[in-house]
């Protein structure tokens, strides 16, 4: 309720903010109060329900009569969490400043308190997930006749979306992930774990799959075979099919420090300057659109495509790959093809003290020393997670077995100096 009320300060007390959430058992309840904190700011609360996150990012951009959007989620993250994302009225999500006055309204209790009139309104849009729908379909006018594809929903938010999407366009869609209880958002599915979709996509027979997340900003595929095909590699494929229509200014690509280096050797080979963030769509979006570039993702499945939403989009970044091999009139398995990806290893370990990490010095003593034998013929990451208690490790070395080593020998480090939470390794 706190957090709303900021949020209709913020916007002051004027307009429609939009809230929607994922399939979370949760989402009602923090929608109720945090749709009356905003209401009881002035500002009056439009609800779409389940919808995926692009969906209220794009409603919210495309109508001036929205100060704003909120999404309820944890996205990936599992079940038990829950989160909130905050859009401004363009759509994008706040930058780290504006997100810092937001924090900071949370905890004054003082501004205007609406009565009677002045409080605003609460309605609930049923057909806001056919708007974005419509919006969707718009924009990506292909043919997909013919076309046999399995999608993973993660029994989230994009169950009211993609499947009619893809019908639509005339594909042969097998949809799995699709029952959402409430409680088995992410579990065993999505984007976190493909091996369901890698096992229907052989089963069906099926030319792709596409996996997303819980609330739809993410997608990552298999090919034909079942094998996975990474962020990294969807944004190979699209940076390349859009310098070949004109469409990838720079030409540049913008990813994240754990994007894998295979990437950027396959873009140096074609001429694509790759400019990196931090970890975080938010880095990656705000680099986009410092210097005016089309075309940014991480290995995760953030895609974004400014030309197409305004921010990470499962549904379209899958779109934008089945147009690329219908132009192209290539199978996955041979766009993806065009990266080599270097081995790479990814530790996550939970810990009791992640915000230490940066005063570990037992620990990047051994970031350096494995740094400096690797020289360039390898990178080491090594972050807190921005929304769980977790250290990540990340390791590319020339071998699998120098990369398994590695991580492991700094991921107990990491244990050590944080304190590991019992039952973890």
């Amino acid at each position: 309720m706190a957090i709303g009320r900021a949020i209709g300060r913020a916007a002051g007390g004027e307009g429609n903010v939009l809230v929607g959430q994922d399939t979370r058992r949760s989402g009602p309840m923090l929608e109720a109060a945090l749709a009356a904190g905003i209401a009881s700011a002035g500002c009056s609360v439009v609800l779409a329900g389940v919808l995926p996150t692009p969906g209220v990012a794009e409603l919210v951009a495309g109508d001036a009569a929205f100060t704003g959007g909120v999404v309820i989620s944890a996205s990936h993250n599992p079940f038990p969490d829950n989160g909130i994302k905050v859009f401004g009225p363009d759509g994008f999500k706040l930058p780290d400043s504006d997100e810092a006055a937001l924090e900071a309204l949370i905890g004054d209790p003082g501004g205007d308190r609406p009565t009677g009139a002045g409080v605003g309104s609460i309605v609930r849009w049923d057909g806001a997930a056919a708007a974005y729908r419509e919006r969707v379909l718009k924009r990506f006018p292909i043919d997909l006749s013919g076309t046999r594809v399995v999608i993973d929903c993660a029994n989230g938010a994009t169950v009211v979306t993609a499947p009619d999407v893809l019908a639509a366009l005339g594909a042969d869609v097998v949809v799995i992930g699709a029952d959402p209880d409430g409680a088995n958002i992410n579990v065993d599915c999505g984007s976190t774990h493909l091996g369901a979709l890698q096992a229907a996509v052989v089963a069906e027979g099926a030319d792709l799959g596409l996996a997303f997340d819980g609330d739809g900003d993410r997608v990552l595929a298999v090919d034909g075979t079942g094998a996975v095909v990474d962020g990294d590699q969807i944004l190979a494929v699209l940076a390349i099919w859009l310098q070949g229509r004109g469409d990838l200014p720079g030409p540049a690509v913008v990813t994240t420090t754990m994007t894998n280096l295979g990437f950027r050797r396959a873009m140096a080979d074609r001429g694509v300057e790759v400019r990196w963030t931090d970890v975080g769509d938010r880095y990656v979006l705000a680099e986009m659109r410092a210097h005016g570039l089309v075309l940014g993702g991480e290995q995760s499945g953030h895609l974004i495509n400014l030309a197409s939403g305004p921010t990470g989009d499962g549904l379209a970044g899958g779109l934008m790959l089945l147009t690329a091999l219908s132009e192209q009139g290539t199978s996955l398995a041979e766009a993806a093809s065009v990266m080599t990806r270097m081995p790479q290893r990814l530790v996550s370990i939970r810990v009791q003290r992640k915000g230490e990490l940066g005063d570990a010095a037992e620990v990047w003593d051994l970031v350096r020393g494995h740094e400096a034998v690797l020289g360039d013929n390898g990178r080491i990451v090594l972050r807190a997670s921005g929304t769980e208690p977790l250290v990540r490790v990340m390791v590319e070395a020339p071998t699998s077995g120098q990369c398994e080593k590695i991580a492991d020998e700094i991921a107990e480090a990491a244990g050590r100096a944080l304190g590991l939470v019992e039952g973890d390794a």
